[in-house]
Order: C-alpha cells, then sequence, then structure tokens
C-alpha cells in the first residue's frame, strides 16, 4: 500500500500556489496550518524521493506563526533549490560533497529568496541538485539520487529534479528552479509540470551571480497562472544587474486567459541530435494538432540555426565547461581549501578539465559565437514567425543511473547519450529566449513529455497567454502520480 496523506492536508495537497494563497487571504486556512500540512507531507512522502535535503521546519513554523503578511502568497510554502540560492544561516552545498562536510551555511538571503519571502512564501526546506547543477539527472554524491514520483525507478530531470519531484508528489504548489542548460524545463517535463525559463535578465541573480551568462532563476508550478503570478513577484533587476529584460506591458498574471490572437507558429518534431523516441515526436505533433483547432497556424518550421548541432555544441560546451571549473573554484573557497579530482563527481572534473584546456582567446571567440547565434535565432521571429513548438526531451524520463559514471570509466557514452536526451533546449540559455514546459503527453505507461514553447526574447507574456490558452483545453491538474511506496 502507498503512502497515504489524510484530512485537511490531503484537501490542500494539489491546490495550486494561488489557491492556497486566497484560501489564506479569506481566512478559510491559517499559514499555520498551510505549512505544517507541507511538513507532514515531505515527512510522508520523501522517504523514497529523496527531494528535500534540507529541512528547515523549525524557521518555517516560526513564520508561520507570526502571521501571513501581505504578500500575494502570503502563508504558501516553498522549496529553495540547493544550487547558489542563498538562505540565511541555512546550508548551501551546490550538490557538492566536500561543502557539504565542511558544514558551509550562507550568510544571508540571496536577492531572490528574498523576493520569495516579501511574496510571502514560507520556506520549509531546500531541494536536491546534480554537482553544480551541471547534469540533466539528480543523482548527486553528496546527497544520493532523487526518484520521480511518476516511476520511482526513473529520473526527475535535473538539474531542478528535487524541485520538480517534490512538487509532483504533491508536497509543495511550487518551487524554486534554475535553468542553465535546460534545468528547468527537462525537470518540468520528466515530472508532469510547468516549467517557464524566464528571459535573460528577468529575474537577479543578485549578490554574486552574472546575467549576462548562461543560466537564470525561476520556478516549477503545476498551474500557468501560479508560474506568472510568482515572476510578478520576483521579477526585475537589482543594483548592478549587468542585463536587465525589458518591463512586462501590464503584469504576467493578467496574461492568463487573454486572447492571444492568431499566431503563426513553427513546429520541430525531428531531433538535431539524429534520434527522436517517438513518444516525443508524437508529443510535439499532438500539441501542433491542438493549436491548429485553437486557430493558429502551424507549419513545420525552425531557425536554421538549429540545424548545426556540433557547432553549438562546441560554443555551449566553452562556456559550459568554464564555468564548471569556476564552479570547483568557488566551491573550495566555501570549503576553506583548494578542490582537487577527488573532491568532486568524474563529469565534474572532466568538463572542468575541458575548461583548463579552453583559453581565455577560446573563451572570447565562444562569446562571440554566442552573439552570433543569437542574432541568427532572433532573425527567424523577427522573420514572421511568433512560436516555435518542439518537444523537451529526446526521450521520456530514463532509468536512474543512466547518466552516472565511476572513476575510471570512459565518460565518452554518457556525454553522447546526454546529446541525444537534452537536444531542444540550451539553444535558448545561448540566445537569452524564454521558453516554458507544458505538461501536455504522457506515454502509455503514464510517464510525462513536456512540449515546448519558445517567444522571442522579452516575450513571456505571449509565452504565458498562450500557455493558458492550452492549459483550457487539455487540462492536466487532475492528472498525478501514484503513490510511492514507502
Amino acid at each position: 500500500m502507498g503512502v497515504r496523506v489524510t484530512g485537511l492536508r490531503e484537501e490542500l495537497r494539489w491546490l495550486d500556489a494561488t489557491a492556497q494563497a486566497d484560501l489564506v487571504r479569506r481566512g478559510e486556512v491559517s499559514a499555520e496550518e498551510l505549512v505544517e500540512a507541507a511538513i507532514e507531507r515531505i515527512e510522508a512522502l520523501d522517504g523514497p524521493i529523496n527531494a528535500v535535503i534540507h529541512r528547515t521546519f523549525h524557521a518555517a513554523r516560526a513564520a508561520a506563526s507570526s502571521g501571513p503578511g501581505t504578500g500575494p502568497f502570503a502563508g504558501v510554502p516553498f522549496l529553495v533549490k540547493d544550487l547558489y540560492a542563498a538562505t540565511a544561516g541555512d546550508p548551501l552545498h551546490n550538490g557538492n560533497k566536500a561543502v557539504r562536510d565542511a558544514g558551509y551555511l550562507a550568510p544571508a538571503d540571496s536577492e531572490l529568496v528574498g523576493r520569495w519571502r516579501r511574496a510571502g512564501f514560507v520556506l520549509v526546506g531546500r531541494t536536491n541538485t546534480p554537482e553544480f547543477g551541471l547534469l540533466p539527472t539528480t543523482e548527486p554524491e553528496a546527497h544520493g539520487a532523487t526518484s520521480n514520483p511518476w516511476d520511482p525507478s526513473r529520473s526527475p530531470g535535473g538539474s531542478s529534479g528535487g524541485a520538480a519531484a517534490a512538487v509532483a508528489a504533491g508536497m509543495v504548489p511550487a518551487a524554486h528552479a534554475s535553468d542553465g542548460g535546460g534545468s528547468i524545463r527537462i525537470p518540468a517535463s520528466a515530472c508532469g509540470l510547468v516549467g517557464l525559463k524566464v528571459s535573460r535578465g528577468r529575474t537577479s541573480l543578485a549578490p554574486a551571480g552574472d546575467e549576462s551568462g548562461l543560466s537564470v532563476q525561476h520556478a516549477v508550478t503545476r498551474s500557468v497562472r501560479d508560474s506568472a503570478a510568482i515572476l510578478d513577484a520576483t521579477a526585475g533587476p537589482a543594483p548592478g544587474d549587468m542585463a536587465v529584460a525589458p518591463a512586462p506591458a501590464r503584469p504576467w498574471r493578467e496574461e492568463v486567459g487573454t486572447d492571444p490572437g492568431r499566431l503563426r507558429i513553427g513546429l520541430l518534431a525531428t531531433s538535431p541530435a539524429g534520434e527522436l523516441h517517438p513518444e516525443c515526436r508524437a508529443a510535439a505533433l499532438g500539441a501542433g494538432r491542438l493549436l491548429e483547432s485553437l486557430g493558429h497556424h502551424v507549419e513545420e518550421s525552425r531557425p536554421a540555426a538549429l540545424d548545426h548541432p556540433q557547432e553549438t555544441g562546441r560554443t555551449f560546451l566553452a562556456r559550459w565547461s568554464t564555468g564548471a571549473r569556476t564552479a570547483i573554484i568557488n566551491a573550495g573557497r566555501l570549503a576553506g581549501r583548494e578542490l582537487g579530482e577527488d573532491d568532486v563527481e568524474p563529469p565534474t572534473w572532466l568538463m572542468a578539465s575541458i575548461g583548463d584546456a579552453t583559453s581565455g582567446v577560446d573563451l572570447a571567440l565562444a562569446l562571440a559565437a554566442s552573439a552570433a547565434y543569437t542574432r541568427e535565432l532572433a532573425s527567424w521571429w523577427a522573420g514572421g514567425f511568433d512560436l516555435l513548438v518542439s518537444p523537451v526531451l529526446g526521450e521520456p524520463p530514463w532509468p536512474l543511473g543512466d547518466l552516472v559514471i565511476a572513476r575510471g570509466d570512459d565518460p565518452v557514452p554518457m556525454m553522447q547519450r546526454t546529446a541525444t536526451l537534452v537536444p531542444f533546449t540550451t539553444h535558448f540559455n545561448i540566445s537569452g529566449q524564454p521558453a516554458i514546459s507544458l505538461p501536455l503527453h504522457w506515454t502509455p505507461d503514464a510517464l510525462p513529455v513536456g512540449v515546448q514553447l519558445v517567444a522571442a526574447y522579452g516575450r513571456e507574456d505571449l509565452l504565458i497567454r498562450v500557455a493558458s490558452q492550452l492549459e483550457a483545453a487539455a487540462p492536466w491538474a487532475d492528472r498525478r502520480p501514484p503513490e510511492v511506496e514507502p
């Protein structure tokens, strides 16, 4: 028999964050009840899933007992991904065992964490992530593998796998996620959630992050309206931010349910990596048909830049691998010593070694190539297309262990498998464009398969309009994973 959560706590379990906040605002449920319900669910459900690696229940109870506050999500429980987003006084391991063993605690909140608190979210813990967020699966040596609630033998994706697994299992209604190569969209696809990768510079990475890089931060949610409303509460620059996305014409929450008009949409249902699982192709084609039924013009088309995966991969790898070396250096500062090969996982050391062999000139050329690539991609949208539709992944959720290698193993097969699994997401980290994963397809064995919509830079408004239109036409709120066996 599976784990059960009973009574009021079960009734609250599948409500989205907006609905939970409404209950608190109307006085029908207290913040303390919401937080206790989330704590009970985490304690009951997380054992076999291993999504929540740091539990901050004492602080959460204290925050809830002080009153719900006035923010739009007052009293709603929320989880923070344990990757670069600091919560004052809590562990910050970034998936690394050396930092874990050093017992590092963050001295202060990051900018985005402060915005979540001001929005009223009550932070109940921190979620599992692969080491430095480098892999699309959540199986770090530091904290062990996170399982997918839809099938515990499979990966929830990564790097926001702990966040996505917790939301999919019903522990909390929404959770922090970040995306440097697909790390919001990949786990959203694998876990049947909404995952919006925002435009570069849309949310602040202060105090330490660089908005001109590949990564952005937002959330994984159950509903489009939650993703929009959370963005309303967190978007905007902090002093000194290096990239700032254009301000919206109105709140993103107001885009939910707004008619997007008749759009011209390109459909990509083949993989740049050469292989595409039939269910992922079916997901993209099904989304295309649904969009046509809603009055949009859909045609098979894609930016020509997507037809050069090897060239794009080299550009991305130069930036990703130098980022891996930087991550090791910064982790050493947190651990209080220089880290060596035995302090990190084999794929991390491999990528950092590639970074070591990348000269300053190589990196400068990669950045220049990224700029040219961004302009080439943008020309497709400027040429008359409103959106691109594609799968998120090359396969449905894959078995745990597929992307794990032991010390001394040949890493090339794992890297080739990664390229097959993740052929659709990294392009838009290079370009900084917004993209969203929507749970529009399930396999015959009930595994979720996400569909990606990509808009021009700064056009989250259009993504939210179309995503909410699709959500209304093909609702997914009643789709829930089976109970997880204890």
